[in-house]
Formats: C-alpha cells, sequence, structure tokens
C-alpha cells in the first residue's frame, strides 16, 4: 500500500528516502471491513482519511432515512467537519467496502510539515483540488435534474454504480430507489 501512496504523491512532490521513512514511521494504514462504521453522529474525532482502497460513504440520518451525501474511493480524502471545529460530527461515515485507509490526524500533519515543509505545498494544492471539485459537484447537482445526475455519474464515477448498493445511490443522487430502477430502464 506504501507503493500506491507514494505514487500519488509523486504526482505533486518529490519523495527522497527520509521523506518516506517518516511517512511509514508514523503508522497510518489501516484495514477497515465492510460496514465498519468510522465516524458516528455526536462522535467528536481528529481522523482524517484517505482510500488507497476500497470506498467510504459520508451520510446524515434524517427523520430516519439515511441521505448519502458523499462516496470516497481510490486516492480520495475526507477530512469531517467536527475534526477542523473540535465540534461533534452532525453526519455517519462508513465503509461500503473492505477498505486499507491512511487515517491521520492533525499532529501528524503538523510533524511532517514541520520536518518537510514542501508537505505543506502539497497539501495546499490538494485542497484547492478538492474545493474546486467539491464546488463543481454541487453546482451539478443543484442545477441537475434527477436522470442528468445519474448520467452525470455514469460519465464521471461508473464504478460506482457496480460498487455501491443502489438504495445507497438512489439517495445519494436525491431520488427513490424505485425512481432509480425506473430512470436506469429508461436510459437502457
Amino acid at each position: 500500500m506504501q507503493d500506491i501512496l507514494f505514487e500519488f504523491i509523486s504526482k505533486y512532490i518529490s519523495l527522497t528516502k527520509d521523506e518516506k521513512n517518516a511517512i511509514l514511521t508514523l503508522d497510518i494504514f489501516r484495514t477497515f471491513k465492510k460496514g465498519a462504521i468510522l465516524l458516528k453522529v455526536g462522535q467528536k474525532s481528529q481522523e482524517h482519511y484517505f482510500v488507497l482502497k476500497g470506498c467510504i460513504r459520508k451520510y446524515y440520518i434524517i427523520n430516519g432515512e439515511e441521505k448519502t451525501t458523499a462516496f470516497y474511493t481510490e486516492m480520495e480524502g475526507l477530512t469531517p467537519n467536527c475534526t477542523i471545529n473540535n465540534t461533534p460530527s452532525e453526519y455517519f461515515i462508513n465503509c461500503i467496502e473492505d477498505s486499507i485507509l491512511i487515517v491521520a490526524n492533525k499532529d501528524m500533519g503538523v510533524e511532517l510539515n514541520t520536518k518537510f515543509p514542501k508537505f505543506q505545498q502539497m497539501c495546499g494544492i490538494l485542497s484547492e483540488e478538492l474545493l474546486a471539485k467539491q464546488q463543481i459537484n454541487f453546482d451539478e447537482f443543484k442545477t441537475s435534474s434527477p436522470e442528468q445526475r445519474y448520467l452525470n455519474l455514469l460519465q464521471n464515477r461508473p464504478d460506482l454504480i457496480q460498487r455501491v448498493p443502489q438504495h445507497q445511490l438512489a439517495s445519494y443522487l436525491g431520488i427513490t430507489p424505485v425512481s432509480l430502477s425506473r430512470l436506469r430502464a429508461r436510459i437502457k
């Protein structure tokens, strides 16, 4: 798994052997089984997640119903709001597949940035990319019909169609599972 991580990092910065070893000493690789809950409503956490393998989702429970707002797959990271604000979480995060994640905390980031300032540069670039991606996703969701959302998903993230249970996918698209079935049949 470390090779996958180092390959990803190499797209942004080059690493020396000392920098690679510094990362490895942090003990950041974690394996989770399908269904594992990483964060619960009301829980405080300082953990940041980066998916090396697998799929995790973020969801709320509103009036007893799960509302999925995001899926994170390989080479995508998630920093829960509660880690930044030091407040209880307002949502859940769970694994929908067996997953291998990097789990880090603020102290680890500070340590790396202090020892190796170029990590801060990489984190800045990643943050900008993530913010731009989230803004595009939000705008597309707000301005599109359920059918357009599904077509966008087919085009931009077709792997989710196979990996995610239909009821979670429907929730993510803002429709019912029955509506998703009808939509799929109509598009075929």
